[in-house]
């Protein structure tokens, strides 16, 4: 039997989350092999906001060009991403699905070559 939390309860988690990546955390695109480290985003000050459920990255750019950019560290296909605080300390660990559609983090393209630019459109993680 899986486990249902209380509104309340799921909104604490999720605030709990922001807290813990604190200030300039860290967004990082994996491979799928889960070991290739193809991009890091630096986020905003306050990595999003909460909505019930839901935490919604915060736009570090103005409202221009995505709300994330950053070039690429490596060439592969960007399947996975992780947050960790801007020391390196993880948060949340692959578990963010990356895609260019209907996916936690949505990318302007999601396969890389070397030092290529890369947008982030959206991002959002959601409490199960």
């Amino acid at each position: 039997m899986s486990i249902v939390y209380a509104a309340a309860t799921k909104t604490a988690r999720m605030t709990a989350i922001v807290t813990a990546i604190g200030a300039s955390g860290k967004l990082k695109l994996w491979a799928a092999d889960g070991t290739t480290l193809l991009a890091t985003f630096t986020l905003a000050a306050t990595a999003g906001t909460v909505s019930g459920s839901v935490l919604t990255f915060s736009d570090a750019n103005g409202a221009t060009a995505g709300i994330l950019n950053t070039t690429a560290s490596a060439a592969g296909t960007a399947t996975k991403a992780s947050i960790t605080t801007s020391a390196d300390v993880d948060v949340v660990t692959n578990a963010l699905t990356v895609g260019t559609t209907g996916t936690d983090i949505v990318l302007d393209n999601n396969v890389f070559t070397l030092s290529q630019a890369i947008t982030i459109n959206s991002g959002t993680l959601t409490h199960a």
